[in-house]
């Protein structure tokens, strides 16, 4: 039976989707099993969250096809677990913390209700772009400074850049929209390095033991 692009696109999207299920699993383990999170940046993680809500919301009020951004809430539950876990590792669950969380909670749903006008979901997508970057590049950084990646899982960023190359093809099928497809790309190039980045400094430790 032929099968179309269309239909090709609609099977990566099921594909990604899938994937995305264990994404954040192989990193949640690791911490897990570790009991720490000295290579992971919080600060990266809240950048990575901030990008993941704005995408969430924005194809969400836009009424693209969910196959087509499914793969988001998916996400944001792993990284909420994930959020939970460094925080607690790194023993900064204060008041600060919950109250951050409070007000997450409150403007997320005023996006998804379009109590926030839908116009500033379309001002707040092109920034989706460098928040993304910007948070590999910071867990990018916390690898090379602290010279080890014991506590960062390269599957899961294998994963990632994985994920992410099929959501070139989708994005393209669907809607073509330049500013999805722009952020997919770079995402590609930076989750590829971080996981190459942890490779490398995983075999880098092996040598000097």
């Amino acid at each position: 039976m032929e099968i179309n692009l269309e239909q090709f696109s609609d099977l990566l999207s099921i594909f990604t989707i899938a994937m995305c299920f264990i994404l954040k699993v192989p990193q949640i383990f690791n911490l897990i099993s570790l009991k720490s999170a000295k290579q992971i940046s919080i600060v990266g993680l809240l950048l990575e969250i901030t990008s993941y809500t704005i995408t969430t919301s924005y194809n969400y009020v836009n009424g693209y096809s969910l196959l087509s951004y499914l793969e988001y809430p998916v996400i944001l539950i792993q990284e909420y677990i994930l959020i939970f876990l460094v925080l607690i590792y790194s023993k900064q669950t204060n008041i600060w913390s919950l109250l951050i969380t409070i007000v997450y909670v409150i403007i997320s749903i005023c996006f998804l209700l379009e109590i926030i006008p839908r116009i500033v979901l379309t001002f707040a997508m092109p920034m989706c772009t460098p928040i993304s970057v910007s948070s590999k590049i910071m867990q990018l950084l916390a690898i090379v400074k602290a010279k080890n990646a014991a506590s960062v899982s390269p599957l899961t960023w294998f994963i990632s850049a994985l994920t992410n190359s099929t959501r070139v093809f989708t994005i393209w099928m669907d809607s073509a929209d330049f500013l999805l497809l722009g952020n997919f790309i770079v995402s590609v190039f930076l989750s590829s390095s971080i996981m190459f980045s942890s490779l490398y400094y995983r075999y880098y430790n092996i040598k000097q033991d």
